[in-house]
């Protein structure tokens, strides 16, 4: 079912639950070269993207024609695919003999899970895959500008006859309570090490940063348990809703096997592996944060990779600092050689 997204409120996990409205794109900022700005283009693009779900063009051509019937079915054809080549919009195949689109602009990209039985799709993301793809076309010498994962094969309740959890596709909500699981592990596992390298760093200037560190990580997290609460306060089904982010090493947490990898004794191994471990943190959340459409999990994503660029670039200093000092400690002493008493023979 087509839902209009005037009766649907945005939330925002770091507003503290202040409903915000969604926000649409600057459409004189797409406009083909060459091209005149188009009222009913406009007209087109805007209620699409008050809708969710997937549209085929003749469901959207229908919404159209009940505000505006002069608008023919040839122009809503043309603006669809034009929404596709602005990026708003995504072109999908589900096995139905049409193609149906999805919005783009706001929207993660994902992939699909389709069941030929009853013609529904599931919507995913997985690290792993995407980092499949780059690995393939890396070796291929070969620069892709869109990747489509698409799954056939039979969903839950088709097989078994019992309804399932969750639904068609995914909502800002769940991608926002993965973006939040994912970001919960990886503080849980940044307190674990930075108090085990606390407790086994001998140098004190570095135990006393890493007891610093182990403390903002305490308060982080209680600050995303405390979002993650809110956030399914908003649905309450949300926490048995199906997964959306698939990240195994993220969700398992970044910092665990720098932790297994502490040793005492050794200082500048331990600023060493937390500078790995929060580079790695770093580039991840980044990296998936700029590639995701404007979104909660966008916010959360980004949010989190400021916070541990703040970390790295401590950790960088406070390894340079300890390496001068040590430089310093080992320095021979200049040798001096004693002057002779007068009258001494």
């Amino acid at each position: 079912m087509v839902r209009p997204a005037d009766t649907i409120t945005k939330h925002n996990p770091f507003s503290r639950g202040v409903s915000v409205a969604p926000a649409l794109p600057d459409l004189s900022r797409l406009k083909p070269e060459g091209g005149k700005r188009s009222s009913k283009r406009e007209q087109i693009v805007n209620v699409f993207l008050r809708q969710e779900g997937h549209l085929s063009a003749d469901d959207l051509f229908d919404l159209i024609r009940k505000d505006d019937h002069r608008i023919s079915r040839a122009t809503v054809y043309r603006t669809l695919q034009w929404m596709v080549d602005a990026g708003i919009a995504r072109k999908v195949d589900f096995g139905e003999g049409r193609f149906r689109f999805e919005h783009s602009y706001r929207q993660p990209r994902h992939f699909h899970l389709i069941c030929k039985s009853c013609h529904r799709s599931f919507e995913f993301l997985s690290s792993d895959i995407e980092g499949l793809v780059e690995e393939v076309a890396n070796a291929r010498g070969f620069t892709p500008s869109q990747s489509v994962v698409q799954i056939y094969g039979t969903c839950e309740e088709c097989r078994t006859g019992r309804a399932a959890s969750g639904g068609e596709g995914h909502t800002d909500l769940v991608f926002a309570r993965d973006a939040l699981r994912i970001a919960i592990a990886t503080e849980r596992s940044g307190l674990e090490f930075y108090t085990r390298a606390a407790r086994i760093t001998r140098d004190a200037r570095g135990r006393k940063v890493f007891q610093h560190l182990a403390e903002e990580e305490k308060e982080h997290l209680g600050k995303l348990e405390a979002r993650y609460a809110e956030l399914l306060q908003r649905d309450p089904q949300l926490e048995s809703r199906p997964t959306f982010l698939f990240f195994k090493g993220a969700a398992n947490g970044i910092f665990a096997e720098g932790t297994e990898r502490l040793s005492a004794g050794n200082d500048q191994q331990a600023l060493l592996i937390g500078i790995k471990c929060e580079r790695g943190s770093h580039r991840f959340f980044k990296k998936y944060g700029e590639q995701f459409e404007e979104s909660e999990g966008k916010a959360i994503f980004l949010e989190f990779a400021d916070e541990e660029r703040d970390h790295l670039e401590l950790l960088i200093r406070e390894y340079r600092a300890l390496v001068k000092r040590q430089g310093r400690q080992r320095r021979p002493r200049p040798v001096t050689t004693p002057t002779p008493r007068a009258g001494a023979r």
